[in-house]
């Protein structure tokens, strides 16, 4: 999955020895009385999955999280501190800057949050996922499911030839962290029922590292944007 800046090492302190894919966005968290500055802070990811928006801005209140590219689909932002508390999530065209979605979302201290922009940019919507990382056993990855297609039905999320990680997910439903075998490649397969709609191959899963698979595109889609698919994100590394 492409992400829109350099991976950092960013660290809250309650998470102990887990190295978080991070970027440092000071209008997130800014002073310009007291230096340095250290308020209540959550982590927070953004994933842009609606797959039929234009590229897009996103702020949160008054302030541009992404400062340097605009967003396309399938893009994402790594963890970066935010201020806790109520937030106003703000989505706009980069093109038009035409207001596509502004929703409310709170954010606790130390927490750690992954956000999604679903669905179709008729109806978009705000997805909010509070993350729980517990380090992976040794030799173990773990992975979490999520169904982003509004579309389509319930579906599953199975290794080919091997277990199932999550089944029968609605839109929008997600599975806890699921233990699986780390230094080794995977081809992760969504079924609806018995029948494969989405494939990902040669996944090269790593050990002591925790990762989110989402289902994307539309049912009904047409163009290489749309077609269903699967994405994945890594969340963070033990060391």
């Amino acid at each position: 999955m492409k992400n829109l800046k350099p991976v950092s090492k960013n660290l809250l302190a309650k998470i102990g020895a887990v190295c978080l894919l991070s970027m440092s966005l000071t209008s997130c968290l800014k002073d310009k009385n007291v230096a340095p500055y250290n308020p209540p802070a959550a982590l927070v990811s953004f994933t842009q999955a609606s797959p039929d928006e234009p590229p897009i801005n996103f702020f949160l209140n008054a302030d541009l999280v992404n400062q340097f590219y605009a967003i396309n689909f399938g893009q994402s932002l790594d963890y970066f501190r935010a201020y806790t508390g109520q937030r106003t999530a703000i989505f706009y065209n980069a093109g038009t800057q035409n207001m596509l979605l502004s929703d409310t979302v709170t954010f606790n201290q130390n927490a750690i949050y992954s956000l999604f922009l679903a669905n179709k940019a008729s109806s978009p919507e705000l997805v909010v996922l509070k993350d729980t990382l517990n380090q992976p056993a040794a030799g173990m990855a773990s992975i979490r499911f999520i169904n982003l297609s509004p579309d389509a039905p319930a579906v599953s999320l199975a290794i080919q030839g091997g277990a199932t990680l999550a089944a029968n997910k609605p839109y929008k439903a997600f599975s806890s962290f699921t233990p699986v075998a780390g230094s080794k490649s995977y081809t992760f397969q969504v079924l609806e029922g018995t029948t494969v709609v989405a494939t990902l191959s040669g996944v090269n899963i790593s050990n002591g590292f925790v990762y989110t698979m989402w289902f994307h595109g539309l049912a009904s889609g047409t163009t290489s944007n749309d077609q269903l698919g699967i994405g994945i994100l890594t969340n963070a590394y033990y060391y």
